[in-house]
């Protein structure tokens, strides 16, 4: 064997000043504290790459010298040993993998859908079938290079998406967790992109009062109109006032308790109501007393659409062509401009409309 078997199963179990001990074959026993743990140095690929084998109280001298032969093997073969460890899957089937752990824990189906067609759509046919434990940067370069520039913003969820694959997979042992993730280096070939950031269109907040009365006018469904009024009022998202029930709703304290589950933050948050609130929210529950939503849809169960407020302002034809959500920034313009307590605007949006509009309810 030449220079391989220095070490013997006695002075493995004797062995305890710190350092390394050489066997031979790129594998060393390393003592550090007490603890001894096997450990094989070998090339893959052109690279220098260090691999653990388990502590030496499990693993004999025998099994470790097994181990590491096998381990060379593959790396010789141009392989990632450590999926030939564990077996090795596909791009693809760890992507999938992946996809339905995940998918356990988002609420929104319409992301979870989007999460595994994107890589569908451009990962699958470049690097589906490739073994997860042997994707480098090249192999993503492919695959974003197409894109980077045409579809800035899906290459970049594209990139993020195969780098969460790819430490899935180091974690569950199909590749090694010593090897870089092929996804971050990438990032150094691909050209520099122009990034626009896009602000939601917004309405000068000096517009609000007239706007206040439009809606009021507006032949549209009642129950929208009275929603893009809360929502002004809250300076909530749309989201979240689609999908307010009664039961989160206190009139008597003139508070809404959004519970987590709703909020982007995911954390629950109350909001103060301010006279105009309540007296629309009094109004609501009087022309639908049996509803669970605060603002029911055409047929009373389901919630409205999360584009039902966007038609009313488009139908408006408003300047500047403002959506919902930039009701948000009007009141934080508002704030800004009157000098209002900056820690106020961010953690209570509340009581804002009263204050500027000067329009209560009739």
């Amino acid at each position: 064997m030449g220079h391989s078997n220095r070490l013997n199963a006695k002075y493995v179990e004797q062995v305890k000043s710190d350092g390394r001990y050489w066997d031979g074959g790129g594998l060393w026993l390393k003592v550090a504290g007490g603890s001894k743990t096997w450990v094989l140095r070998t090339t893959v690929k052109g690279r220098r790459r260090e691999f653990g084998l388990g502590s030496a109280r499990a693993v004999t001298l025998k099994e470790a010298r097994d181990k590491a032969f096998e381990m060379r093997k593959a790396a010789r073969a141009g392989r990632d040993p450590t999926a030939e460890r564990k077996g090795s899957i596909t791009f693809k089937e760890a992507a999938e993998k992946v996809h339905a752990e995940r998918s356990k824990a988002y609420r929104n189906a319409k992301h979870t859908l989007q999460w595994i067609t994107s890589l569908r759509t451009y990962a699958f046919p470049i690097i589906g079938k490739q073994p997860v434990g042997d994707i480098e940067p090249g192999d993503v370069l492919k695959v974003l290079t197409p894109i980077w520039l045409k579809k800035p913003e899906t290459a970049r969820r594209v990139r993020q998406r195969i780098g969460v694959v790819l430490d899935w997979a180091a974690t569950e042992g199909y590749r090694s967790q010593l090897a870089v993730n092929a996804a971050h280096p990438v990032r150094r070939g691909l050209p520099r992109q122009t990034r626009s950031k896009k602000h939601h269109p917004a309405l000068p907040w000096c517009d609000v009062p007239a706007f206040l009365v439009k809606v009021r006018q507006t032949p549209s469904h009642e129950a929208v109109r009275y929603a893009l009024e809360f929502l002004l009022l809250t300076a909530a998202r749309t989201s979240e006032v689609i999908k307010a029930t009664w039961s989160e709703i206190d009139l008597d304290a003139r508070c809404w308790t959004r519970p987590a589950e709703h909020m982007k933050t995911k954390e629950e948050h109350r909001v103060p109501l301010s006279d105009q609130a309540v007296q629309l929210l009094r109004e609501v529950r009087a022309r639908w007393p049996n509803s669970r939503l605060l603002f029911p849809g055409r047929y009373g169960r389901q919630p409205l659409s999360d584009m039902a407020m966007l038609m009313l302002m488009r139908r408006l034809k408003l300047k500047g062509k403002a959506v919902p959500h930039g009701l948000r920034s009007s009141f934080r313009d508002w704030g800004a401009e009157t000098r209002q307590d900056r820690d106020l605007l961010e953690a209570a949006q509340r009581l804002w409309l009263s204050r500027w509009t000067g329009l209560p309810r009739s």
